[in-house]
């Protein structure tokens, strides 16, 4: 009944100026959750969404660059914010948050105690995203820092995904559970939503979750860029209405209000 009444609601208020296609830029990370929401707005509004999905930094070049993006909804604070910053949008929200876990291959022996010994061990390909074009590559390299030994992470870590030039993966495979089934990691720092959907696809991998004392959490911010339609505005509201949190914590997201 929830449901039928945001509908209902969203359906009253998005007026005929409002039918315009909204396009929606967002991390990958994101992309399970916001296809969702995307889907449900679309349902309530009769307003269709077309998305785009991949690394925030890459995702804000492409916006800088003169693509078409109503919405924004990055995996850090600091890319939508470089936009409004610009001039190019209004202000940014806080509309969720993430932290990263460790993925592994099923041989690799760690644990939440072990895990720091483990990545600093010669003999343990470390992988991650790519620092400054995907946001989880920042946190990543921001734990290496808390760690005490980031010189040594930093020097030895192979940056896999993310990267204007990182390889992809075959169709309909997640990006980081082909990372690690096809030997090119043993352990592998992402966001912990994108470990459960890796290994949702290869249930032989293993889950870390990271100490107290190195978690770094993931703030994720949402803008609407200058001159988007109206819609545009509706869609980031139904984004961080309770519809859309409700969405975002089915997928593990820690949602605005730290629920």
């Amino acid at each position: 009944m929830y449901r039928s009444l945001i509908a209902a609601v969203f359906a009253v208020t998005v007026t005929p100026a409002m039918a315009q296609d909204v396009s929606l830029f967002a991390a990958g990370s994101l992309k399970a959750a916001l296809t969702d929401v995307a889907n449900a707005f679309t349902a309530a509004t009769g307003t269709p969404v077309t998305t785009a999905f991949g690394p925030s930094g890459l995702m804000r070049e492409r916006i800088e660059a003169g693509e078409t993006a109503h919405v924004f909804a990055s995996a850090n604070m600091r890319h939508p914010q470089t936009l409004a910053d610009a001039g190019k949008a209004g202000a940014v929200t806080l509309f969720a948050r993430n932290r990263l876990c460790g993925l592994a291959r099923p041989e690799v022996d760690v644990s939440t105690d072990t895990l720091l010994d483990v990545m600093l061990d010669d003999g343990t390909r470390l992988g991650t995203s790519t620092p400054k074009a995907d946001p989880s590559g920042d946190y990543a390299f921001a734990l290496f820092d808390k760690s005490g030994h980031a010189d040594a992470l930093k020097g030895k870590v192979l940056q896999l995904t993310g990267g204007p030039d990182s390889a992809k993966p075959p169709q309909g495979r997640n990006n980081y559970a082909w990372v690690l089934d096809s030997d090119q990691a043993d352990v592998f720092l992402t966001y912990c939503t994108n470990a459960v959907l890796a290994k949702k696809e290869e249930p032989d991998l293993q889950i870390i979750q990271i100490s107290q004392a190195l978690s770094v959490g993931a703030d994720y911010g949402l803008i609407v860029l200058n001159d988007a339609p109206e819609a545009a505005q509706a869609l980031a509201d139904y984004i961080i209405s309770p519809e859309g949190q409700a969405v975002l914590a089915e997928y593990g997201f820690d949602t605005a209000n730290g629920g």
